[in-house]
């Protein structure tokens, strides 16, 4: 609660119990100033109706002796309807005010002054005398004691046991013969009256702190504690942690918030897994590729040194080429010169033969080692399959290497590069003679496939 109340702009909790706590404190003022003024106007209504009916009472007590003129009786009525507590004066005075009767004696003989509290019920304008069409007969004030007093005033009318007496010296027109007012004291119901607001007051001040701190707990319970737990949780997601979904199980709108939030997690998990997946087939395909990257790029290296091979076993063969001519040459005129089916004609035979040979090797080996660009065309597959063999038979690594040749009779012609084939036919008996340590047999068999045969 502490961190709630360090920086209230920033909670929404604060923001909330302060405002509450406001319409509580201001609702509960608004109710205890109106209880308290309603029960200050029952109180006043009470006291009022008290002051009437003692004001009648007191016309009724004095009417017979003020009938008789007894004024002896009159004043002594009043003085003993003034000894009650609460009861602090009664007087009787006449239309133009002269005091007859009270339960003062001192006032007795006096005159009510016009702008008195006694008059101005009755009298809207003190100057001209103007009578109030509806007079007000009470008034409430404060005494010298600073206690609060009720002045209650009521007229004695002429009416017809007055106006027919024989004593009576007030003509009949006379409507009003004079006044009777009393002052009570409302000391009691002021007493009574703040100690209902000291009541009240505290009654007040229970009912706002206790419904405070019970809106505060629900408050925490309802909004405070779910928003930390929602924030707690965005701070886990934020730090890369997707196992701790939010636990709030409440059915209104921040459940309904805590339940996207977890919905959202749950999405994020899976794109991470996801992600994670893609990673690792990536990374796989990427091991894949530098593998095969390798592959060929050694591919390349044993290719490179075989075109420098080839290169060089061009300009041997080109070397070796010009020389092997001239012998062929000399031995062809050689012999022309030996008599037919002698030893030295067909020793020359022999020469002339292996020399031709030699020239033929030295013709396939220049024709495969020479760079020339990628051509399309007709290929006779068992030409450059012989060809090829006839090429690397005599090599050293074929010393110990048989070649079986089941060459199909048909013309077997497709559409490449001839030269491409004919590395490639290479490669196969390289790779064969290195397969089985330069010892053994090499079968070569080609035949043709129908179209309806194919796989």
């Amino acid at each position: 609660m502490n961190s709630i109340f360090a920086n209230p702009e920033k909670s929404i909790a604060a923001k909330l119990i302060i405002a509450t706590g406001l319409l509580i404190v201001v609702l509960s003022f608004l109710f205890w100033y109106a209880t308290l003024k309603k029960q200050e106007q029952d109180i006043m209504s009470i006291a009022v109706k008290y002051g009437d009916s003692f004001v009648n009472f007191a016309k009724e007590s004095t009417h017979n002796s003020m009938l008789s003129l007894d004024k002896t009786q009159t004043q002594r009525i009043l003085e003993n309807l003034s000894t009650p507590e609460g009861v602090q004066r009664v007087k009787i005075f006449d239309h133009k005010g002269n005091v007859e009767f009270s339960s003062d004696q001192e006032e007795v003989g006096n005159e009510v002054d016009i702008n008195s509290m006694s008059c101005r019920g009755c009298h809207t304008d003190p100057v001209t005398g103007t009578l109030s069409p509806s007079p007000k007969k009470w008034s409430k004030y404060k005494d010298k004691k600073g206690s609060t007093s009720l002045k209650i005033v009521s007229q004695i009318y002429n009416d017809v046991s007055c106006s027919s007496a024989s004593c009576h010296v007030h003509p009949e027109e006379q409507k009003i013969l004079g006044f009777v007012e009393t002052d009570l004291s409302l000391a009691l119901l002021d007493e009574a009256l703040f100690k209902q607001g000291l009541a009240l007051t505290a009654y007040v001040i229970i009912f706002v702190i206790a419904v405070s701190l019970f809106l505060g707990i629900i408050n925490y319970k309802i909004v405070t504690n779910p928003v930390h737990k929602l924030s707690d949780g965005m701070k886990q997601v934020a730090g890369g942690d997707l196992d701790h979904p939010v636990q709030i199980d409440s059915i209104d709108e921040i459940g309904v918030l805590a339940s996207t939030f977890n919905s959202m997690i749950k999405d994020l998990k899976a794109a991470a897994g996801q992600k994670a997946r893609w990673t690792q087939t990536l990374e796989e395909e990427v091991a894949k590729k530098t593998e095969e990257i390798k592959r060929t790029q050694t591919g390349l290296i044993q290719t490179e040194k075989l075109a420098s091979l080839g290169r060089m076993a061009a300009g041997v063969a080109h070397e070796i080429n010009n020389p092997l001519t001239g012998v062929v040459t000399f031995a062809h005129l050689m012999r022309q010169r030996c008599k037919p089916g002698s030893d030295d004609a067909e020793d020359l035979d022999v020469i002339i033969e292996q020399a031709e040979r030699c020239a033929k090797i030295i013709k396939n080996l220049l024709t495969f080692a020479r760079a020339t660009p990628s051509e399309k065309g007709k290929i006779h597959i068992n030409n450059v399959i012989t060809k090829t063999m006839t090429l690397v038979k005599n090599q050293e690594k074929f010393h110990n290497v048989k070649f079986h040749m089941d060459l199909a009779d048909a013309n077997l012609v497709t559409d490449g590069d001839g030269t491409q084939f004919q590395q490639i036919c290479l490669n196969m008996f390289l790779n064969a003679a290195d397969a089985m340590n330069l010892r053994g047999d090499i079968t070569v068999k080609t035949h043709q496939v129908e179209e309806k045969d194919k796989p």
